[in-house]
């Protein structure tokens, strides 16, 4: 579960900084600065209320910047892909991939917080409901989230709406195979089996997160985001470089070139901002002067 948390609990984090969001890109000859919004996907939008310089950064620039073009979601094409890629394609089932007990856990919670048998989906992929368990757990126990006021959306949504262009850093059909194909469906269901057997730590860990998210305590974000419990639940290094790591690199790539081309407001989510290989150090190390907005 920690692995899901990390697409949606998302904290930007430095060294020599606390309590920031928003940070300012200027240097290397860029003609006008961009800024760089570190998003948590679950956020309420009144956040933006307690970020200093939101709005004039979003209206100072010409581009909007995503992980993807969030109105290309709805789209009939790629909802089909989005069906496709979260069912099982081979002989497996749940009911195969579980062990008895294991089953009982997975479809008690579906019934509970999903509102659907297992018996119903036996072919869904367990990161389904993994991915889906960590809306309803937020839901549950924190509230305050509507999914059509969502802070990746709105940007595009104001960019869209005052004429400035939208770019994605993927594609959906990358990010979906992130999500249900970049682990073995046997990991998967030992990571959704991991996190049900542990729901209070679970539901600990989400309403810290999102404590931590909504007063900008950006370094204590990062403290949550690394906690481990020693075990084969704890996500791999490979599932961290696959997640975060990797892609971190791409965009850092992408960048330079959007940014040359037009002051741009970048919103990703916030775990691709911290640590060395963070969206920030990249930059740095490219000549940019990344600062926050105070």
């Amino acid at each position: 579960m920690k692995l899901k948390l990390f697409l949606f609990f998302l904290a930007c984090f430095s060294l020599n900084t606390n309590a920031q969001l928003l940070w300012k890109i200027t240097g290397k000859e860029l003609k006008a600065p961009s800024y760089l919004m570190g998003t948590h996907h679950l956020a309420p939008l009144s956040i933006m209320d307690s970020i200093k310089g939101m709005q004039t950064a979003l209206n100072s620039t010409t581009q909007v910047i995503g992980e993807l073009n969030m109105s290309d979601i709805h789209k009939p094409g790629n909802i089909q892909l989005l069906q496709q890629k979260m069912m099982i394609e081979c002989d497996t089932t749940l009911q195969t991939l579980l062990s008895p007990s294991d089953y009982d856990t997975v479809n008690k919670f579906t019934k509970e917080y999903l509102n659907f048998d297992l018996s119903q989906m036996p072919k869904v992929k367990p990161a389904f409901i993994s991915n889906n368990a960590v809306v309803v757990i937020y839901m549950k126990h924190i509230g305050n989230f509507n999914p059509q006021e969502q802070l990746d959306s709105y940007f595009q949504k104001q960019g869209t709406e005052k004429g400035k262009k939208i770019e994605a850093l993927e594609t959906l059909d990358f990010q979906l195979n992130i999500l249900y194909n970049s682990s073995s469906l046997q990991r998967q269901a030992q990571l959704l089996v991991c996190a049900l057997n542990d729901l209070p730590q679970i539901i600990d860990s989400t309403k810290r997160l999102s404590v931590a998210y909504m007063t900008q305590d950006l370094n204590l974000m990062q403290q949550i985001a690394e906690e481990r419990q020693g075990n084969s639940c704890d996500p791999s290094a490979q599932e961290m470089e696959s997640m975060i790591t990797a892609r971190n690199q791409t965009w850092a790539k992408k960048l330079p070139t959007l940014i040359e081309t037009a002051p741009s407001f970048i919103a990703v989510g916030a775990l691709h901002l911290p640590g060395e290989e963070g969206l920030i150090n990249l930059l740095r190390a490219q000549g940019y002067q990344i600062e926050a907005v105070w």
